[in-house]
């Protein structure tokens, strides 16, 4: 790295031949844009993606059904047993994306979490295939488990929560990593990776809830497991021959040490006055800056600030640089976007809720409905699931490709509309969801009402909850991954893509907690809306309170979308971040 700065000055022809963004190429060099990063690296990447959601979601949309079929669970204990491991699945990526952009980097975490996960669905395999740890014996009706099954198979299950917290946010974050945001033509393309990783994504899935679900219905639970643990062991060799064409980026020791820096340091200097110029406050020179860039100075939380003031002016900098007592408005600038943050991820719990029913109770519902396409052949429950992965692969390729062009031209904005706009337009769509989930629903009770089944009444009525949700996730949860990434400080952004995976891990949490909330009130009233089975509860209402749970949500989202400060970056030449703005920064989010 002995090239770097000095030859970053003569920009032109060194520009188009090196990459300058503090990354580095698989033997520490710096990387050639013409053999290493963009498509040509992220390809790799996007194919274990696609394997590792294959699995998932061949995990997750079957779960429920697995759990009252073969471990003979209740509805209300097999749901919560979803949403427990779903919620800790994706709260595990928060110590994953620690430890990834903290010690051991994007590539190690991923190749180390994917062996794990690797190991979890040898494990499930083993479950159902080794005679000893099968739920029954091969002869006779089984009406409970054995206990060892259950053991092995939760196991199995939570080690693949494991792997997964390594691998989900230190995945999409390497991915990203493998542009080059202040190079015009990268930075383009970074801003259509998270569309084509979600594409990549959305295709996973529909093999996951189609042809593997269809192998678990229609064959052996055990051929599913064998195919997942075959198409996980080679895509990590896939994964392992893209090294020498990746970009890497240096490890700077944990990103919260920083923080707490400043927290100290604005504790120690709270009684020096605020200074009115931002000039006077210390930042590092342009030229001494080696790893992540500069930051421009807010106008927000200003008690922070102090962390950056020179106690004594006619003493250097260097000589009174103690980390501890002297900060930079950089270091400032990055805990003031985390405190941002927290108020927006708050609000995006209640859509989070409501994509855990689409997993829970929504595949569950299409087990009490005609599933027969053909007198020959029945669509599997968890198959339904497939449409919402069809609907957001329309909605990303209708963005990629016809919405974002055209709203280019219209706003003048290299996104085309703000991050949290797209985000607040697909959280809108969960409403619209619970809305039509809680009308379905009802039909489905008032023919039980007077038939005492469901049975005639075809699957196809969920088509409409679970289009549009996956349309609605074309926008949120696309807008959310590319928020959190591009949002945090540059040294934190597999955590950032953690706390992207948080907000449907906690709201997991929740949705188990609401279940026993509800269930426990309504059953002091009378009945209980969620009762053994979908027959004898009222899941229609449950589904209207999330409907006004999450429009009232969506109402607070939007003012707070209307107040957030984008991140203002120093480019090299110029701010490199399109949502960025004079002063404090704050612009019309959802405008």
């Amino acid at each position: 790295m002995e090239q770097t700065k000095e030859e970053v000055e003569s920009v032109g022809i060194d520009e188009e031949k090196w990459v300058y963004d503090s990354s580095v190429d698989h033997k520490g060099r710096v990387p050639l844009r013409a053999s290493t990063g963009v498509w040509k690296a992220s390809l790799f990447i996007i194919a274990i993606e696609f394997s590792e959601r294959l699995s998932y979601f061949g995990i997750a949309t079957s779960l429920i059904i697995y759990l009252t079929r073969v471990i003979h669970q209740d509805l209300k204990t097999a749901a919560k047993s979803c949403n427990y491991w779903i919620g800790v699945t994706t709260i595990m990526p928060l110590f994953g994306g620690f430890l990834a952009d903290a010690y051991l980097g994007g590539f190690s975490t991923v190749l180390a979490s994917s062996i794990v996960y690797l190991l979890g669905l040898i494990l499930l395999t083993m479950s159902t295939l080794v005679p000893s740890l099968k739920p029954c014996s091969d002869t006779g009706i089984c009406q409970e488990p054995r206990k060892i099954h259950e053991v092995v198979f939760f196991l199995a299950i939570y080690l693949i929560s494991i792997g997964t917290g390594g691998h989900k946010p230190s995945l999409e974050s390497f991915g990203a990593d493998q542009f080059d945001y202040d190079h015009p033509e990268e930075r383009i393309k970074k801003m259509s990776f998270f569309n084509w990783w979600n594409f990549g994504l959305c295709s996973g899935l529909l093999l996951g809830v189609t042809v593997l679900v269809y192998v678990q219905d229609h064959m052996t639970w055990a051929v599913a497991d064998i195919i997942l643990t075959a198409v996980m062991a080679t895509s990590v060799v896939i994964f392992c021959i893209g090294r020498p064409f990746y970009r890497y980026r240096k490890l700077t020791g944990s990103p919260l040490t920083p923080m707490l820096q400043v927290v100290v340091a604005a504790i120690r200097k709270r009684n020096l006055p605020r200074v009115s110029d931002p000039a006077e406050l210390y930042e590092v020179p342009k030229l001494q800056k080696t790893k992540g860039r500069l930051l421009c100075h807010t106008d927000k939380l200003k008690f922070l600030d102090k962390a950056a003031i020179l106690e004594d002016k006619h003493t250097s900098s260097q000589n009174q640089q103690n980390p501890w007592r002297l900060t930079t408005v950089t270091q400032v600038e990055e805990l003031k976007l985390i405190i941002n943050m927290i108020p927006i991820w708050l609000s995006t719990l209640p859509f989070g809720v409501c994509i855990a029913q689409s997993s829970t109770f929504f595949i569950k519902q299409s087990t009490a409905l005609n599933r027969k396409i053909t007198p020959d052949f029945t669509i599997p429950p968890a198959s339904i699931y497939s449409l919402t992965a069809i609907a957001m692969i329309i909605s990303v390729t209708l963005y990629e490709k016809t919405l974002l062009p055209l709203l280019r031209r219209v706003t003048g904005n290299e996104r085309g509309i703000k991050i949290l706009q797209r985000v607040g337009i697909g959280m809108s769509f969960s409403v619209v969801t619970m809305l039509v989930a809680a009308l379905v629903e009802r039909k489905r009770l008032k023919l039980v009402e007077t038939a005492s089944t469901s049975a005639s009444m075809s699957v196809f009525w969920l088509a409409p909850q679970f289009l549009i949700i996956g349309f609605g996730d074309g926008f949120a949860v696309v807008g959310l991954q590319e928020y959190f990434y591009d949002q945090v400080p540059d040294s934190m952004r597999s955590l950032g893509m953690a706390f992207y995976l948080s907000v449907f891990g906690v709201a997991n949490f929740i949705s188990s907690l609401l279940i026993t909330v509800v269930d426990r009130v309504t059953e002091k009233e009378g009945k209980s809306w969620l009762g053994k089975d979908l027959n004898s509860s009222r899941v229609d209402k449950f589904y209207w309170l999330l409907a006004a749970i999450a429009a009232v949500n969506l109402c607070v989202y939007v003012l707070l979308a209307r107040r957030y400060s984008y991140k203002n970056v120093q480019g090299r030449g110029a701010v490199a971040v399109a949502d960025c703005y004079e002063g404090d920064g704050v612009g019309n989010a959802m405008a």
